[in-house]
């Protein structure tokens, strides 16, 4: 008997080689167009490398390139605000922020002071990336070369200052400096980056000597805050106090100039009496003595009544004599 078992055959349905050509020829546009149109969103620009070597920048909008690994595109964020931050890391942002210290970023953060104390600095470094070319060709990891910059400059400044100034009121002087410091070694070893702020985000002692460093910072405080109301009641009560020396001077010199020129007055009125009386005394003097009793009786307050048949009642009036005389 036969036992040959007949071979199943598949008869697979033919493809035109036309249709062939055409889908790999779509492909291929696909991916001539893909990597040859790109695309720059406004905060970034576009370096372009040819062969790895740099040719152009590209602005944002739309550009083309050439494919197949031809040029090739990085994109870098220059009007973007970035940051680094030390001795802690960001977990969640938000309304709460949420960070992490780990034995990483610790190292990162404990400093020897100049006073030889030892401090736990927190700091956070903003920047841009102002020259992509100097950021991506003259300087190889630029990142973590511009880490290693930060913490030599701030180590640098940590341990010229004593740890009080640290805690208290050298922080701000000291994060300006080392902004300033950090920028100077950016320019000179052409990373690319400019720095737009250095804030110290927090600067405490280490843990087991937290509390009498929290002491000495009161302290300090109620220092500068005594010092503060005392310069403050200072530049009240001295402007004041010459404000009224000022009025007392002016016043004096105005009661000098005053009685000066009444003494001036009443010699130059005596003089001018003196003159007449010399002239006509008897008559000079009766218009003087009128003239004073003239001023002086209506200063009395009890009437005075005077009888023309008595004589020798008032003396002083009995002018008759003198003229005689």
């Amino acid at each position: 008997m036969p036992t040959d078992i007949p071979t199943p055959r598949w008869d697979l349905p033919k493809i035109n080689p036309g249709i062939i050509k055409i889908a790999g020829a779509a492909v291929i546009i696909i991916i001539l167009f893909f990597g040859t149109v790109y695309q720059i969103s406004p905060e970034e620009i576009g370096v372009i490398q040819r062969f790895g070597r740099y040719v152009r920048t590209a602005d944002p909008g739309l550009h083309f390139k050439l494919p197949l690994g031809i040029e090739r595109l990085t994109k870098v964020p220059v009007q973007r605000q970035l940051k680094m931050e030390f001795g802690f890391r960001t977990v969640k942002p938000g309304i709460n922020t949420e960070y992490r210290v780990t034995p990483e970023t610790l190292e990162e953060s404990v400093m020897l002071t100049g006073d030889l104390n030892v401090a736990v600095v927190e700091w956070i470094v903003q920047y841009k990336i102002k020259d992509a070319y100097k950021y991506l060709f003259k300087m190889r990891n630029a990142d973590e070369t511009f880490r290693d910059m930060n913490e030599a400059v701030v180590r640098n400044l940590v341990g010229n200052h004593s740890v009080d100034e640290i805690l208290t009121v050298g922080r701000v002087a000291i994060a300006n400096g080392a902004k300033e410091e950090l920028q100077k070694m950016c320019d000179r070893y052409e990373i690319g980056i400019g720095i737009n702020q250095l804030l110290f985000q927090d600067i405490n002692p280490p843990d087991p000597v937290k509390p009498s460093f929290n002491e000495v910072n009161q302290a300090l405080q109620e220092k500068e805050r005594k010092i503060n109301e005392a310069w403050s009641e200072y530049n009240q009560e001295i402007p004041k106090a010459s404000g009224e020396a000022e009025q007392t001077i002016r016043g004096a010199e105005g009661y000098a100039t005053e009685r000066i020129n009444n003494s001036q007055g009443d010699a130059s009125r005596f003089r001018a009496v003196y003159a007449e009386y010399a002239k006509a005394p008897l008559v000079t003097r009766r218009r003087l003595f009128l003239e004073a009793i003239n001023d002086v009786l209506p200063k009395i307050q009890k009437k005075i009544i005077i009888d023309q048949q008595q004589k020798n009642m008032l003396p002083l009036l009995n002018l008759g004599e003198e003229v005689k005389k």
